[in-house]
């Protein structure tokens, strides 16, 4: 396997190995703030969107999802959040306004150039709750929409959500072993977030009204783990949408994105 680029730096660079391309870029988002992304393969564009606390290296990169899609004719798109793997992390309020992500992913869109229609988005857990914000509103119009690890309540209680990964940057240093909040704790510390300005984003996003779902009217793949019940029901959801199917794989929260069925998972949807 290559090994993986890691620049700061807001120029284009490109690690290359036996089997594998992936070119890393900077580009600065509507407020200036500078964004990276990763990029694999050639063809159609697919926008992946990683979780919360995580990063495009760890979601989409190492368990070689990118991989998989560029194997099969697409071109892997994957975007570092701000405060998430080489983006920036800034520490100013101002740089935090309610739908902070979607904005970073619509001026992705327009930074590559994206018609309405001629790419796919595929976003998991914090990513799919974005992707779909985006499309039930109208700012983005993909081809097709893969929604990983979500369900109705991750969706509608997201303040809920919220508050449990506010109290993990809160406690960070009083949480132990054997706390519900632990895991999380040693996931974020693992991943070398700035809790400064992770504290900040999430006050930045809002619960989704459930009748906006009407409005993705685009094929969509609900895909989740079959142990997965952290963001609530993924086939409620897909039932909430008007052209959606349920996609069952293997594993939790935590490891079904470690999963190759994960990304044969999307490949197979994206492709038909």
């Amino acid at each position: 396997m290559a090994m993986l680029s890691r620049c700061s730096t807001p120029e284009r660079s490109v690690s290359s190995g036996e089997r594998r391309v992936i070119i890393t870029e900077h580009f600065a988002s509507f407020d200036d703030t500078s964004l990276a992304f990763h990029s694999e393969g050639e063809g159609r564009p697919v926008i992946l969107l990683h979780g919360l606390f995580s990063s495009a290296h760890m979601n989409w990169i190492k368990w070689g999802h990118g991989a998989r899609l560029a194997a099969a004719g697409f071109r892997a798109v994957m975007l570092d959040f701000r405060v998430h793997g080489d983006s920036a992390a800034p520490h100013d309020p101002e740089a935090y306004p309610n739908g902070v992500l979607v904005r970073d992913v619509t001026a992705l869109a327009d930074h590559l150039g994206l018609e309405p229609g001629g790419f796919d988005l595929v976003g998991f857990s914090l990513g799919a709750r974005t992707a779909v914000h985006a499309v039930a509103n109208g700012i983005l119009e993909p081809r097709r929409l893969a929604i990983c690890g979500m369900g109705v309540a991750g969706l509608a209680e997201w303040q809920r959500r919220a508050a449990h990964f506010k109290r993990v940057i809160d406690e960070f240093d009083t949480i132990r072993p054997g706390d519900p909040a632990y895991i999380a704790r040693t996931f974020l510390k693992s991943q070398g977030v700035d809790r400064v300005a992770a504290r900040l984003l999430l006050d930045a996003m809002d619960d989704f009204d459930l009748t906006s779902l009407a409005n993705i009217t685009m094929p969509t793949g609900v895909i989740c783990g079959d142990e997965d019940q952290d963001n609530g029901s993924a086939p409620e959801l897909a039932a909430l949408l008007p052209d959606a199917r349920y996609i069952e794989v293997s594993g939790n929260h935590l490891n079904s994105v470690t999963k190759p069925e994960l990304g044969a998972a999307i490949v197979d949807f994206l492709s038909t």
